[in-house]
Parts: C-alpha cells; sequence; structure tokens
C-alpha cells in the first residue's frame, strides 16, 4: 500500500479521529500545567470552546468516559486530582448538541448499575435532540467502589459482567427498534396520532433482564445510537466483535495494535459481519512540538507536575491491587489477579517487566499517563499514525491531549492539516450523523420493514 508521505490528496484509506474529552486530559499534571485551565473539567463554556475547536478541526467524536465513585483512591492522591468533580454525561452531551452541528457526541453508560430501559431512553433522547450524532460505549464497570453508591458490597464476575452485557445490548436495541420510522402519522384530520400496526413491545424476559417496554421515545435518528466498546479481555473482544461499531482499545505498541485487529476482525468475518462496519481507534496520548525536543520537553514537564501519592494510587487502580505497601526503588512483585479489569493489569506488568522498571518508575509513568504517547512534530506524529492506519493497526485514533486548551489547539492547528495534507484525514465532514461520517450504515429495524 502507498504510504502516501509528503503527497497530495488521494485514494487512501481514511482515519478517524475521536476526542477523549472526560476528564479532559487524561494526564494527572495536566491542570497544572503553565496556560492550561485548572477548571476545564467542570467549566460548561470552556468546554463548549473545546467541543467547537474539535469540530473545527473536523473530529469524528467528543468521547465522555464516566465513572461512579470518587472514592476510588486514597484522599492523599485524590486531593490532587482534576476528575473528582465532573458533569453527568447526558446532561453536558445534550447541551453541547445545541453549540455544535457535526460531531459525534459518545457517553459511556454501564450495564452492570443501569437498567436497559433507562439507557435506551437517554441515547435515544439524545440522538435525537443532536440530530443523529449519539453514541453509547458500552461497559461493565470493574471498580468496586462504584458497587457501594448502588448498595451492593462488590459486582459480579468479570465474565458475567459480559455475558449480561450481551443481553443488556439486545435489550437496549430491541427497545431502540420498539416503532417504526414511519409510525408517527400525526394525521389531524382523523386524528390519530400513530399506527398501533407500527409500535413492537419488546416482552424481553432473560436470564439477567426482564424488560416489557415499548420505549416511549420515537425511533433513534440513526436507527441505533453508534455502538462503542473498549474491552481488550477475551470476553470484551467477543462482546465488540457481536455488536460494536467502534472500539476505544488501548495497544501500547503497534505489534500489539495489530495483533487486537486483526482477531476482533477476524471474529466478525467468521459470525459474518462486515469488518468495515467497526473502526478500532487505540487510545493516543498526543505531545505536539515545534521540534522532537520541544515536544519531549513538554511531556518531561508534564510528568514532573505529577505527585508520588497520585503515582501510586494510579499504579494501584491500573493493577487491581493495593501497591502503597510496595518497594517503590523494587521490583514489581507477583500480583495475583482480581476482579478487575484483566486487560489494564497485564498490560502494566508487561511494561514492568519488558522495560525492568522499579516500582517508582512504573508508578510515575501512569501517574502521567502510560499508554500508547505520539511525542514530537505535526509530521512526525502524522508518520506515526499513517503508519498504524496503513498497516492495520488501527482506523483512527481516540486522542488524548496533554493540557487544555493548548495541547487541543496544537493538534487541530498543526497535525490535522498535516494528515490533510497526506489525503488520509477529511477536509468536510461527509455528513450530518455520526454514522454517515464514520461511514456506518443505518441499521434496520428487527421489527418492522424498512421504508
Amino acid at each position: 500500500m502507498s504510504s502516501g508521505k509528503g503527497s497530495g490528496e488521494g485514494p487512501h484509506k481514511q482515519l478517524r479521529l475521536g476526542a477523549f474529552m472526560r476528564p479532559v486530559s487524561i494526564h494527572t499534571g495536566a491542570w497544572r500545567y503553565p496556560g492550561a485551565w485548572p477548571d476545564a473539567n467542570f467549566n460548561f463554556s470552556h468546554l463548549k470552546q473545546l467541543a467547537q475547536t474539535l469540530e473545527r478541526g473536523r473530529f469524528d467524536a467528543f468521547f465522555m468516559a464516566d465513572h461512579l465513585a470518587v472514592l476510588n483512591m486514597p484522599v492523599e492522591a485524590l486531593q490532587r486530582s482534576h476528575t473528582v468533580t465532573s458533569f453527568e454525561p447526558f446532561t453536558l452531551l445534550s447541551a453541547l448538541a445545541q453549540h455544535t452541528r457535526h460531531i459525534g457526541l459518545v457517553a459511556t453508560a454501564s450495564t452492570t448499575f443501569d437498567e436497559p430501559f433507562h439507557i435506551a431512553r437517554r441515547f435515544a433522547s439524545l440522538d435525537h435532540l443532536s440530530e443523529g450524532r449519539a453514541g453509547w460505549n458500552i461497559v461493565t464497570t470493574s471498580n468496586p467502589d462504584a458497587a457501594l453508591n448502588f448498595g451492593r458490597d462488590d459486582h459480579m464476575e468479570h465474565d458475567e459482567r459480559y455475558a449480561r452485557a450481551r443481553e443488556f445490548y439486545d435489550v437496549v436495541t430491541g427497545l431502540w427498534d420498539s416503532w417504526a420510522d414511519d409510525a408517527f402519522e400525526r394525521d389531524v384530520d382523523s386524528g390519530r396520532f400513530f399506527d398501533p400496526a407500527k409500535l413492537h413491545v419488546l416482552d424481553h424476559k432473560g436470564k439477567y433482564l426482564s424488560v416489557r417496554g415499548p420505549l416511549h421515545i420515537a425511533r433513534p435518528v440513526q436507527g441505533w445510537p453508534v455502538i462503542v466498546q473498549a474491552g481488550a479481555s477475551e470476553a470484551g473482544r467477543q462482546l465488540a466483535a457481536e455488536t460494536a461499531e467502534a472500539v476505544f482499545a488501548a495497544p501500547g505498541t503497534l505489534a500489539a495494535a495489530r495483533s487486537l485487529y486483526a482477531d476482533i476482525k477476524g471474529r466478525m468475518r467468521r459470525i459474518g459481519r462486515d469488518p468495515d462496519h467497526l473502526k478500532i481507534l487505540p487510545a493516543a496520548f498526543v505531545v505536539v512540538g515545534d521540534t522532537l525536543e520541544e515536544a519531549r520537553a513538554i511531556r518531561a514537564r508534564l510528568d514532573s507536575l505529577v505527585h508520588y501519592d497520585s503515582a501510586i494510587a494510579s499504579l494501584s487502580i491500573a493493577l487491581g491491587h493495593d501497591a502503597s505497601s510496595f518497594d517503590p526503588d523494587g521490583p514489581l512483585p507477583d500480583v495475583p489477579e482480581t476482579n478487575a479489569s484483566q486487560s489494564s493489569r497485564a498490560r502494566v506488568v508487561e511494561l514492568a517487566r519488558a522495560e525492568g522498571l522499579t516500582v517508582r518508575q512504573l508508578a510515575q509513568r501512569l501517574g502521567g499517563y502510560g499508554g500508547l504517547a505520539f511525542v514530537g512534530t505535526a509530521q512526525t506524529i502524522a508518520d506515526q499514525m499513517q503508519e498504524w492506519l496503513e498497516s492495520e493497526g488501527c482506523d483512527g485514533f481516540n486522542v488524548m491531549f496533554p493540557w487544555l486548551p493548548g495541547g487541543l489547539d496544537a493538534f487541530v492547528d498543526k497535525v490535522v492539516p498535516e494528515l490533510q495534507r497526506r489525503g488520509i484525514f477529511r477536509r468536510e465532514y461527509e455528513g450530518r450523523t455520526l454514522r454517515e461520517n464514520l461511514g456506518l450504515p443505518r441499521p434496520g429495524n428487527r421489527f418492522f420493514e424498512q421504508n
């Protein structure tokens, strides 16, 4: 395949870009960086400006991660976090929908601590309010502290969470199909508002869920909001292959990314799904400088702003195990598996072993951001993104910014034009809906023929 480097626009595979915007920066030191907005995570005026900047940069989606607990780390670390206060996703995205026209609005919603009817109703509402730009990031919630906010001492076992999530997906999408697209006649003369023959009562009774339906909101503009999934475990990959239309994975190397890409797309082929109907978008922390030295200096400055209290807490969360008693200057000890995220733990253990990091070094790496990072100039970053795209390591990236607004401005003003010059990223949006811009089909209604 032609690299396209240095060429004008041509018939190249197109890069998809999401923006990881909750927290506005994953980096613990971001709010302290010179010129940063310390309150950006909880300031609507700032968030509105950031969403509009992303839209100017022709990003596919504004992605809100979410968590359901604050007390998930020692208070010594928590006091240093800019994530302790944040808007509820649907409230914020519904507001941002009124100040943007094209960018997708993707929210995380848990299948463990919420009900399918709630999820179906909220996302259908957001899809209508945004005129077809909603996306649902399906998560199963691995944080044990979240269980305590929902009357539980713990949550269900890892693979069972995914089995419930699969049934949950079936129920939510079934509720979205409650009405045919043309069910609402609104015939003033006859007095008939809708056609009863075009209403379906789901009446689901399964292993985990019992939901009668129907949903009391018209079918979403996109048919279904775009389905996003992030798990990289065996159960997560299978759920993605069966249900997802975008995957926010987190492989740390191109080799790992290509393996994940081939695995999930291969699973899709085996069950009869078109692999092009799922976009794999690894999370990528991007630091842009006018020179490589400047970019590295920015990263070093950011990392220097992370306190060790935060660093060791981040390591504990990633491992699903309290690391505060580990010898800071010794190697990472053997850590037993827990009911937390297995893929996260495996990545951390692999990083420590591969680079021979001490606990302190590993914690400091994770305390800032320990995953995939592109640190360089607009040209070198575009080179790396293009290599990943064209070697089937991804279909694009879920970009994380080092600080706001400067890190985002640098990407939009420097990296985006370079990607456009190579012909691998859009200059204008393809359509009005998130599905149209991602090149995804509108799903048919399982209960009614499409018109």
